[in-house]
């Protein structure tokens, strides 16, 4: 056997830490530098994982001729910078949703990939769910027939994740809900679809609770001497290639009493429905003329987060194109910001893919 991959990860706060503790279960792989913009986390994060090497700067990170490979887990903002140099330096990338703070930033990542040669991977760790590859099994066999209809969302009532630092700061992070969890559910449905294009997209965002210091979660430490310029709610209808649409609802806080907090998909197709709420998920079609409907079971298997490190690794070897590629990364940055720019002008944006 070939020796494990070498990878290095740039951020060693809570998204690193996940990809640390995962990577020691993938025996393909080990995780041999770590780096931070706070080197004392970084050197504790070595510590407490047995990663031997701590660079004092990505760059030299990215320098280090023995790594094939990073993770990119940092702020949105530096995304698109990072993942280039690593990109340009020979490194395969892991990179962390969203791809980047917008599509412009996103669209030079997919121009350096297709320049590198290299693998880049997007870690949207909701394809690799049990439930989530057991639904796309139904819609691979063909339960669903053609999918023409998807509401998809993420409705949260007091979760704003670390008001006044980067994560309310739309020169930092992009935008509020939309970009952060909004994303998720976005690549999940369009994945489950078949991945068709969007070509037109109508939305409206909202900041009525971050400017007022309401709606505060836990994640995220709280900087009360910065500032909160993103949304807190978004809608939005996305019309695609082939007639479908999708629509998608996400907030950080609102006032949603009759509404769960889980993240949801309901999938409406000629032969059957789906609908995913939270950890459960069901099966619903028509018999002479009857509704039934059926759960449908999580596949077994290894966690999500191990199965996404594993197939990122699988093609990094085999130097195959990974199930989240770049473009999907892509797609989903084109849409995000085209959900902004209708919200700042009122109108139907259309999308060119020529």
């Amino acid at each position: 056997m070939s020796q494990p991959i070498r990878i290095g990860i740039i951020g060693a706060g809570a998204i690193g830490n996940v990809h640390m503790t995962t990577f020691a279960k993938v025996d393909t792989a080990d995780i041999v530098a770590v780096t931070d913009a706070y080197l004392p986390l970084a050197q504790q994060r070595a510590e407490e994982h047995g990663i031997s090497v701590v660079h004092d700067s990505p760059q030299a990170l990215l320098e280090d001729p023995t790594l094939e490979a990073v993770i990119i887990a940092v702020p949105n903002q530096f995304h698109a910078s990072l993942a280039i140099e690593a990109l340009k330096q020979g490194k395969h990338v892991l990179l962390e949703k969203p791809m980047a703070i917008d599509s412009t930033a996103a669209r030079a990542i997919v121009e350096a990939v297709e320049q590198s040669g290299k693998v880049l991977m997007m870690a949207h760790q909701m394809r690799w769910s049990g439930l989530g590859r057991a639904i796309k099994a139904r819609i691979d066999n063909g339960d669903l027939g053609s999918i023409y209809n998807v509401k998809t969302g993420w409705m949260r009532k007091k979760g704003i994740p670390g008001w006044g630092s980067w994560f309310t700061r739309a020169d930092q992070s992009g935008g509020g809900p939309l970009i952060d969890i909004g994303v998720h559910m976005l690549d999940l449905s369009l994945y489950l679809m078949g991945n068709p294009k969007p070509v037109s997209v109508y939305g409206s965002t909202y900041a009525e609770f971050g400017p007022r210091k309401e709606g505060i979660g836990s994640w995220g430490t709280p900087n009360w001497e910065g500032y909160y310029d993103v949304e807190d709610l978004a809608s939005a209808l996305i019309k695609l290639d082939n007639g479908a649409t999708l629509s998608l609802d996400v907030s950080w806080a609102a006032h949603s009493a009759a509404l769960s907090e889980d993240p949801f998909i309901h999938l409406m197709g000629t032969e059957g429905g789906v609908s995913l709420v939270g950890e459960a998920g069901s099966y619903v079609t028509h018999q002479d003329n009857e509704v039934v409907k059926s759960d449908i079971e999580p596949l077994d298997g290894e966690e999500d987060r191990v199965l996404l490190s594993k197939h990122f690794v699988e093609c990094v070897i085999e130097g195959k194109q990974p199930i989240a590629p770049a473009l999907s990364g892509y797609t989903n940055m084109r849409i995000l910001d085209a959900i902004y720019e209708s919200s700042r002008t009122g109108n139907e944006v259309k999308l060119n893919w020529d």
